[in-house]
């Protein structure tokens, strides 16, 4: 892997243990097939991965790609037009109740 350290955790179940790889690293393995740095043999060789698992993360990227710019930008401005919303009504119930302490406490 030449100096990147791969996040891998190891599940036991039963007597067979399990690999859990990072989103990124499966992004990575993913990305190096779609631009065929080599066939799904050698990119498994090179990450220490069976070919299908290879092939399957590959295909997942593929089909999944379009969703990353239909949804993108839409999700990400509702996202912060609920933020500014839910913010300006945190500060108008913050500016009502100084203002009901102003009035209870006097000048």
């Amino acid at each position: 892997m030449r100096g990147r350290k791969k996040t891998v955790q190891t599940i036991r179940r039963g007597s067979a243990k399990r690999k859990r790889h990072s989103a990124t690293f499966k992004a990575q393995v993913a990305l190096a097939a779609v631009r065929q740095e080599g066939t799904a043999s050698e990119l498994g060789s090179r990450f220490q991965l069976h070919a299908t698992q290879v092939a399957q993360w590959k295909k997942q990227l593929v089909d999944q790609a379009a969703s990353i710019f239909e949804n993108g930008a839409t999700t990400a401005d509702g996202e912060q037009q609920q933020l500014i919303a839910d913010l300006y009504e945190q500060l108008g119930r913050a500016h009502a109740e100084l203002e009901w302490l102003k009035k209870k406490c006097g000048p």
